[in-house]
């Protein structure tokens, strides 16, 4: 059965603050949604909200039909799983240990792990590509493994939907081509559905099915690749001037964003 995940009249806001006013946000089947936009647009605020990381100030929140801040955490966590912007764990910490760190919503605060623990570790491990990494420790590896290694272990939750932060930050085109791969690869073979912040244009319009583009803490836009990311959309959204255009690549169509220009008395 899918998992649905939905926001209805979100408000939300910091100490007082109000960052976002009015989002609403259905994901009722597995995809790859990306969420675009200027920095300080909201999009991180957003997704903390999707995650039960931030109570929103009005509105709600829906996991498969409950209100997400009324359900356990446990509960929330065998169904989604988050990954912040700059996960942090001891460098000491070794790939193993932080994967099965995932499986807390099941073994709890002082149980034992079981054998289909174990199991679930080794799965996320292999699903990542991580095998021959196990029981290396944190500090000992690249930006591109550390970021596979915390990916196993929101895979060890066995969710049903995973939440990332701009999970490229930092990382170099190659690396940044692999985790975006992988991402997809996970959502395929799992029929995970993925909701991911990114940066990066182009990133969004080859691995995602759905854009939603968010501008001063509202939805700017929401569909499809090429309904979403149009010169007009660019140039309203960060005050650029774009080429967008569909090149072909390894047999099938791809579309590309090309930013060439500022535009003069564009005001964020």
């Amino acid at each position: 059965m899918n998992c649905t995940l939905e926001a209805r009249q979100l408000t939300l806001g910091y100490s007082g603050k109000i960052i976002s006013t009015c989002l609403d946000v259905a994901i009722c089947e597995p995809e790859i949604v990306a969420i675009i936009g200027p920095n300080g647009s909201g999009k991180s605020t957003f997704l903390k909200a999707l995650g039960r990381l931030l109570p929103p100030e009005r509105g709600t929140v829906l996991l498969n039909g409950k209100d997400v801040q009324q359900l356990r955490p446990g509960e929330v966590a065998r169904l989604l799983a988050i990954l912040p912007q700059s996960a942090q764990a001891p460098g000491d910490m070794t790939v193993h240990d932080l994967v099965r760190s995932g499986r807390a919503p099941y073994i709890g605060l002082f149980g034992q792990p079981a054998a289909d623990d174990e199991t679930a570790v080794l799965s996320a491990v292999e699903a990542t590509g991580m095998s021959a990494l196990l029981f290396r420790r944190l500090d000992t590896l690249s930006g591109g493994e550390r970021q596979r290694a915390w990916l196993a272990m929101a895979l060890a939750q066995r969710p049903k939907i995973l939440l990332l932060d701009e999970p490229t930050t930092y990382l170099d085109i190659h690396h940044q081509l692999e985790i975006m791969k992988l991402v997809k690869r996970l959502h395929q073979e799992l029929r995970l559905t993925v909701i991911m912040v990114l940066h990066d244009l182009n990133h969004a319009a080859r691995f995602s099915h759905r854009i939603i583009a968010m501008q001063k803490g509202a939805i700017f836009a929401d569909g499809k690749a090429e309904e979403v990311l149009t010169a007009a959309n660019l140039r309203a959204l960060y005050g650029v001037e774009a080429a967008v255009m569909t090149i072909e690549q390894g047999g099938s169509e791809q579309l590309v964003c090309f930013p060439h220009d500022t535009c003069n008395g564009f005001s964020p």
